[in-house]
Parts: structure tokens; C-alpha cells; sequence
């Protein structure tokens, strides 16, 4: 089989490209080892923002672009991707306070035109954002934007399936060779296929894959592990915190799953991909950082939940890994078959590197590259207005629930009616496999999302496995495996 584009990874980035490229007529074949953004795309702080903390940097050409994608995605994705108000509380700052203000105006200029509030001063009134801090009332609000990041890696492999790519999960790229005008390659599921050009969208492991391929790259890669904890909620309303600590870093608290908040993230530089578990020094880090603002304590017993990701960063020289910058590089090797390299890279910024890489693969390829993604919704994001999607679901399938509805309209969108086509009862829906998931759902994610095991559906394609015990999960693993 000859393809036009291989790529060779699964997370935000290589479902981008996959998503840009069939969207402009490709041939794509996208390949991927594990599960889709089973890595460091599912362990991100599950934000979309411009990185207030990057202008410390004077990165203000990644801010503006990042802000920019901010406001088309909130538009794009709005069942999984929400409007999030930041409280940044002033007391015991480690900046002054003329510099944040100055920084929030900066960040609200590069911003453009916004749909989002914009920044300002915390006020007395300010009571549900000043209640759970040890300090008084001084600080800032500004606006960001949470995200599912793992589904939106996941909608962007549905846009580009339904657009012609071909995406294969628990398939590896076993080796690879340039030969006339293509790559042959192998796959682990034993076929052999052909290509114009190959993408290598690998994350921490794109300089394995340049090694196995026998390229050598220009770029570095600087590894960085990322970790977040979860706790029972520690404070009440929808809004986030972006706390300052003494070591100039900054730690994200924000509401998680109705009864969690998530705290992240840490900076910590690795050598492996692997390298991706939290530590005990890590998780004393984060509570600390939260015990410094907060009026409620935490320690290490009060965490429920944690993960880890690896960030593979273009490695700037920078001597501090949070200085680190978090903008991304694209190398092109066309000696030979074309072959395109990701170093670095965000979730907010991932549709923009898609649309960049498919410029530079136009050239040596010879297709007319154009913006198709600028404007587009994401599968199931044809919505004017959350709330009231809501109310429809809840009012066309009643038997559903009100909090199963919310989950299930927040995850599908508009999507659901064609999941739930000719379904008119509890019963309809079949056996429940776990925390409300019914076969239903489970078909839909095998057949429609790629999924392969329990923890595809319940720690990436739904957070259910926050809610469910140990015994329960495993029961749900049982009722997986015996889905017809």
C-alpha cells in the first residue's frame, strides 16, 4: 500500500498533522505504538492558554500565536474545551506587583481581539476568589481556557478519519528505509507499506526514531517531566489559581471532575521517555506550593490521583528547565524521501504546528498547501451555546440522567445523536460496564475512538477511573474484555 504522508505517532501533534494533511487531500497513514495521546498528550495541565509565564522569557511570538489558537479552539471544541477564570493572588509574591500588571496588559494586547474577559485587579468584593487564600484580597483575574486533552488528540484522529486518513493504534514502525523516491517501512502488524514523505511526530522518543531511521538531527530535545497531583476539592466555584512560589516557578490549581482539584505542574529534567512517574519529592513540591496559599492543608495522604508526562523540548540551551522554551521546531531532511522531525510543541498551539508542517512538506512534495483548520469545528463542536446543548440532551434521552447527560453531551457533543440513534431507554443502552458506561458508549469508543483496553476508556477517552474503586475498575476490565 502507498500512502502519501506516514506519520509515526499518535499524540496532539501527529493527530494535527494527520487531521491538516487529509483535510488538504493526502493519503495519510498515521501509526501508533501504543494508544492515541497515551503519553505526554494525556498528561498535560489541560490548559489552553498563552503561557502567561512565557513573557518572563520575552517568548511574545509564541504568547501571540498561542492566543490566537486559544481563541479559535474555545470556538472549535466548545463541548471540551471551556472559558477558565485565573485568580493570581499577590501575598508573599516573589514579583512586584507593577510587573504583573504590566505583564496582564501584555498578555491582553498580544491576545487581539478576545472573546474571553479580560484581565484585572482583584477586588474586596471578590469573596469566592479571595475566601480560600491565607491572604487578604490583593491580586489579579485574568482568563485561560480548560481541555479533555486527551480528547481533543482523539478528535482530531476522527476529523482526519473521516476525511480519509487511516489511523492504527498498538502498531509500531518497525524499521524504515529511504529507497528511489519513498520510504519502505515495516509494521509491527506485519505489513509493509510505502510512502512519499514520513513525519516523525514521536514526542520524547523523536530522537529514537531518527536513530532507527539512521538520520542525524540538527535540533536537540530537552526531556522535562511534568507531574500533577489530585486532591478532594479545596475550594468551591469554577475559577483557577496560578500560584507563585520562591523558586519563581509557578503551580496551576484548578477544579477537577466536580469533586477533585488538580495541582500542577513540576519541571523536572530526565533522561528517558520512561522516565515518567511521579515522585515522592515531587508530590511533597506541589503540596507545599498549595499549602503556602491556601487556607485548607494538604499532605502527601490526601492524594488521590497523579500522572506524568515527559515534555520532549526543543532544547534552546537554555540552563534551567523551566526557562526551557515551549515553542516548537520543524526539520525538514529531504535528502532523499521527504522527512519531517517535531521538536517540542503544546496542546495549544498543536493545530497551528499542523498547519505549518504541511507548508514545509508542500514544497519538496509538490501539493499547494492552504489554511483548512482556521475556522473548522471539531467533530461534535457545533455548538452555539454548552448550557443549552446540555438541556436538549437531557430533555430527547431523559433515561440517561442529569449527570450522565452532562458527561456523556461535555464528551460526544453533537455526536451523540448519532450514537444514540434509535436508543429510547435505559435498557436500550445495555449492560453497564462501570460508572455509567454502557455498551452503547463502549461500542462507540472501540469502533468510532480506537479503543483497546480499560484504561483507554477510563483514564483517557473518560476520566471515569477517578471515580471508580479499585474492585470496580476491575470489574469493569472483566465486562471490557467480554464486549462482543
Amino acid at each position: 500500500m502507498t500512502y502519501d504522508l506516514l506519520i509515526v505517532g499518535g499524540g496532539i501533534n501527529g493527530c494535527a498533522i494527520a487531521r491538516e494533511a487529509a483535510l488538504l487531500g493526502l493519503k495519510v497513514l498515521l501509526v501508533e505504538r501504543d494508544d492515541l495521546a497515551a503519553h505526554t498528550s494525556s498528561a498535560s495541565t489541560k490548559l489552553i492558554h498563552g503561557g502567561l509565564r512565557y513573557l518572563e522569557y520575552y517568548d511574545f511570538k509564541l504568547v501571540a500565536e498561542a492566543l490566537r489558537e486559544r481563541e479559535r479552539l474555545v470556538k472549535a471544541a466548545p463541548h471540551i474545551i471551556h472559558p477558565l477564570r485565573f485568580v493570581l493572588p499577590h501575598e508573599n509574591a516573589v514579583r512586584p506587583w507593577w510587573m504583573l500588571r504590566i505583564g496582564l496588559y501584555l498578555y491582553d494586547f498580544l491576545g487581539g481581539k478576545m472573546s474571553l474577559p479580560r484581565s484585572r485587579g482583584l477586588r474586596k468584593s471578590d469573596t469566592a476568589y479571595s475566601a480560600p487564600l491565607k491572604g487578604g484580597s490583593r491580586g489579579f483575574v485574568y482568563s485561560d481556557a480548560f481541555v479533555d486533552d486527551s480528547r481533543l488528540t482523539v478528535l482530531n484522529a476522527v476529523d482526519a478519519a473521516l476525511n480519509g486518513a487511516e489511523i492504527v493504534v498498538g502498531t509500531a514502525l518497525e524499521s524504515a528505509r529511504r529507497e528511489g523516491e519513498v520510504w519502505r517501512a515495516t509494521l509491527s502488524d506485519g505489513r509493509h507499506v510505502t510512502a512519499r514523505a514520513m513525519v516523525n511526530a514521536a514526542g520524547p522518543w523523536v530522537h529514537q526514531l531518527l536513530g532507527k531511521l539512521g538520520v542525524n538531527a540538527a535540533s536537540g530535545v530537552r526531556l522535562v517531566k511534568g507531574s500533577h497531583i489530585v486532591v478532594p476539592k479545596l475550594f468551591e466555584g469554577d475559577h483557577a489559581y496560578i500560584l507563585q512560589q520562591p523558586d519563581r516557578r509557578i503551580v496551576f490549581a484548578i477544579p477537577y471532575q466536580g469533586a477533585f482539584t488538580e495541582i500542577g505542574t513540576t519541571d523536572v529534567p530526565v533522561d528517558a521517555p520512561e522516565d515518567a512517574q511521579i515522585d515522592a519529592d515531587e508530590i511533597a513540591y506541589l503540596c507545599e506550593a498549595v499549602n503556602r496559599h491556601f487556607i485548607t492543608q494538604i499532605s502527601p495522604a490526601d492524594v488521590t490521583s497523579t500522572w506524568s508526562g515527559v515534555r520532549p523540548l526543543y532544547d534552546d540551551g537554555a540552563s534551567e528547565a523551566k526557562a526551557v522554551t515551549r515553542d516548537y521546531v520543524l526539520e525538514l531532511d529531504t535528502n532523499g524521501p521527504t522527512l519531517l522531525s517535531v521538536f517540542g510543541g503544546k496542546i495549544t498551539t498543536a493545530r497551528h504546528l499542523a498547519e505549518e508542517a504541511l507548508e514545509k512538506l508542500a514544497g519538496p512534495m509538490g501539493f499547494t498547501a492552504h489554511p483548512v483548520t482556521r475556522a473548522r469545528v471539531f467533530p461534535g463542536g457545533a455548538i452555539a451555546d454548552v448550557t443549552s446543548f446540555i438541556a436538549h440532551v437531557r430533555a430527547t434521552w431523559p433515561f440517561l440522567g442529569d449527570a450522565r447527560s452532562e458527561r456523556m453531551a461535555h464528551a460526544y457533543g453533537t455526536m451523540l445523536a448519532e450514537m444514540l440513534e434509535g436508543v429510547d431507554s435505559e435498557a436500550a443502552m445495555g449492560a453497564d460496564l462501570g460508572g455509567g458506561l454502557t455498551e452503547v458508549e463502549a461500542r462507540w469508543l472501540r469502533t468510532r475512538e480506537w479503543a483497546r483496553t480499560p484504561a483507554d476508556v477510563l483514564e483517557r477517552r473518560s476520566k471515569l477511573g477517578l471515580h471508580l474503586s479499585a474492585a470496580e475498575q476491575a470489574l469493569f476490565a472483566e465486562r471490557w474484555a467480554a464486549l462482543v
